[in-house]
């Protein structure tokens, strides 16, 4: 894989290009370059819509990236904790984990 590449390129490469072509274009190009609200704010809902529909494969990008754009542990923890009342415990106790082993990942490293 190139240096540079997006995380959509490095994941399907050549496989389906105009699926990466959307993701980096459209979605991250124009959708979360939106002036409407900030990158921290559209992290914090993206984690929230991925946890209430467990979409963990998609947390395990979202999450580092939430942390990265100024939405702290606590927050997330906080935001997650809400959540399981509205979209289930197992929702949430696994996107906890994630978050879990991300932070301690992230403190070790």
């Amino acid at each position: 894989m190139a240096e540079g590449q997006s995380a959509a390129q490095k994941l399907l490469g050549d496989f389906a290009p105009e699926l990466v072509r959307l993701t980096d274009d459209v979605l991250f190009g124009e959708v979360w370059a939106g002036e409407g609200l900030s990158q921290r704010d559209r992290s914090l809902i993206t984690v929230a819509t991925l946890v209430a529909l467990y979409r963990a494969d998609q947390l395990a990008f979202h999450l580092p990236r939430a942390l990265e754009n100024g939405v702290t542990k606590e927050e997330l923890v906080e935001a997650i904790t809400h959540i399981a009342f509205y979209a289930g415990w197992p929702n949430a106790m696994s996107a906890i984990t994630q978050l879990k082993n991300i932070v301690e990942s992230a403190d070790a490293g």
